[in-house]
């Protein structure tokens, strides 16, 4: 089972999202069978046997192993990953494009995470079918800034920094060089950060 899989498929992600079947999925992060999903969900076996077979259509649901219960064979099934995300490409011509749209927006800095997640998701896809890691760097951090004249100097000097660094690392004729994207994004943090009390911030 994978820890998190990328829905690209529009098919696959419209059966993730039915309610009903997402807790299927997020209960068979276990493995389990139709009749203890039942039993949680509140459902008939038979209501639930409609959404596992949904479910394993598009690969989300696999067969782990059949066990000999009241000389019946009782299936147990596990979900194909612990956590799920939807790629934008599953939406198609509707996903979101980052070309017209204001680069000082918020919805510039959605788009850059909808084409990162894309972009990462299917390049993963690849290099697990062909046997290979994928070399990817991922910096995660908070900071609390004193006052807006901070967090723009903070943003300038980050930008000479970036700026610096690729000029030195950056090679146009290497011949086996790669090219790799970098984003650098920022956003207020929607939520106290656990550990600290609310009256520090």
């Amino acid at each position: 089972m994978l820890d998190i899989e990328v829905l690209d498929a529009p098919e696959a992600a419209g059966a993730a999202l039915s309610p009903v079947r997402s807790r299927i999925l997020a209960m068979l992060a276990q493995p389990g069978s139709a009749t203890t999903v039942a039993q949680v969900l509140g459902l008939t076996r038979q209501q639930v046997n409609y959404h596992l077979r949904a479910l394993e259509a598009h690969d989300l649901v696999t067969e782990v192993e059949v066990r000999q219960r009241r000389g019946l064979h009782e299936r147990i099934v596990q979900a194909s990953a612990a956590a799920y995300v939807v790629s934008p490409t599953a939406l198609g011509p509707a996903a979101a494009g980052i070309d017209t749209i204001d680069r000082l927006s918020t919805r510039y800095l959605v788009s850059l995470a909808a084409r990162m997640l894309g972009e990462v998701a299917t390049l993963a896809r690849r290099a697990e079918a062909s046997g290979r890691s994928l070399p990817t760097l991922a910096i995660d951090t908070e900071i609390r800034f004193a006052s807006a004249q901070d967090r723009a100097e903070f943003t300038r000097d980050l930008a000479e920094t970036v700026t610096t660094l690729a000029a030195r690392y950056h090679d146009e004729s290497a011949p086996r060089g790669r090219w790799h994207r970098l984003v650098i994004a920022a956003h207020p943090s929607p939520a106290v950060p656990s550990g600290r009390s609310t009256k520090e911030s």
